[in-house]
């Protein structure tokens, strides 16, 4: 069991790179993050987390005054979205504007776009994964926000980095796209892979917690079946330890009980339904696990602050209700 895979395959986790750059130095590009790409996107109200992965050579990323120096087989991931600046030599007058510089280039598929000095050679390619912004949270609260990983030395880095730059480099063809959207995915997934195996012993956390093998089958136990009536007893016997040591493990890693984690994501779940469904909310309720609505009413007014059914009117009709901070998540 894998609990990152089964709350990755929850939150909808879609991948595309749409642009690919051949720059010589000196040069330096803003990016305005996921508020420039999404007015190009053909879906609304995902959380888009943006990355770019060297092929060749090197060049830094920054996000406000946190500088990053990239290498070849490097990814720099922004979680959330954030504007920052790329860049390779020394700084010549204002960062051009990347969407507004290149924007007749998003029509043109992966075809190389080149820019720059004249110097020094980088390639690189940029991409953005898109996801359930109230989902995905659960994963991405634990990250920094810039986070740089040497993919490409993992064990199945060169794989992906040589996959890329041919599907890249290849003519456009029949499903080539799809191809080049779940090799950004693939890259994705093993750069949290990787960002997790370097995490340090004392870190806590959610992608911390996946380090823990009783903790991480007790999560992958309870996203594979949230709508099971669990219980800590249970759930410990099905995990091998004692009740009392695996609610340790929680409070360590998540601060809070499994059965008030538990809690937590079905709310999410249910919040997402309601919104992008039309399931009643007794439906709702059920696919969730309760099996009393009046119960779920009052379960879920906690998180939101309001009733299912006021809760998806609000929705429905523009108004964001956001779910209440829950402070394990924001570890």
């Amino acid at each position: 069991m894998d609990v990152l895979s089964e709350v990755l395959s929850a939150v909808r986790l879609n991948g595309a790179l749409f642009f690919n750059a051949e720059f010589s130095a000196p040069w330096c590009i803003m990016s305005s993050g996921a508020a420039g790409i999404e007015p190009h996107l053909p879906f609304k109200n995902a959380h888009l987390i943006m990355f770019h992965f060297l092929t060749e050579g090197r060049a830094y990323a920054m996000l406000g005054e946190e500088r990053v120096e990239l290498n070849a087989g490097d990814i720099v991931v922004l979680p959330g979205g954030d504007s920052h600046l790329l860049g390779n030599g020394p700084r010549r007058g204002e960062p051009v504007d990347s969407f507004r510089e290149f924007a007749g280039s998003l029509a043109d598929g992966l075809k190389a776009v080149q820019f720059g000095g004249g110097g020094e050679k980088t390639k690189f390619v940029c991409g953005y994964m898109a996801c359930d912004p109230r989902l995905c949270e659960v994963f991405l609260s634990g990250l920094p926000r810039i986070l740089k990983v040497p993919v490409a030395s993992g064990p199945s880095g060169k794989w992906i980095e040589n996959s890329i730059r041919f599907s890249v480099d290849a003519p456009a063809g029949a499903g080539s796209s799809l191809v080049v959207g779940k090799l950004s995915e693939v890259l994705f997934v093993e750069t949290l892979r990787s960002y997790i195996n370097a995490l340090s012993d004392e870190q806590t956390g959610w992608l911390a917690g996946l380090r823990d093998p009783n903790l991480a089958k007790a999560l992958a136990l309870m996203h594979r079946d949230p709508a099971r009536e669990w219980t800590v007893d249970g759930l410990a016997k099905d995990v091998g330890m004692s009740r009392t040591r695996l609610a340790d493990r929680f409070r360590h890693f998540l601060g809070m009980s499994p059965i008030e984690y538990l809690t937590d994501w079905r709310m999410r779940m249910a919040a997402e339904a309601l919104e992008k469904t039309d399931k009643s909310v007794v439906e709702v309720a059920m696919d969730v696990g309760y099996n009393s609505e009046a119960a779920f009413n009052r379960a879920f007014k906690r998180a939101y602050d309001a009733p299912p059914a006021q809760f998806r009117r609000s929705r429905k009709g523009g108004k964001v209700i956001d779910q209440k901070v829950v402070p394990a998540m924001a570890v």
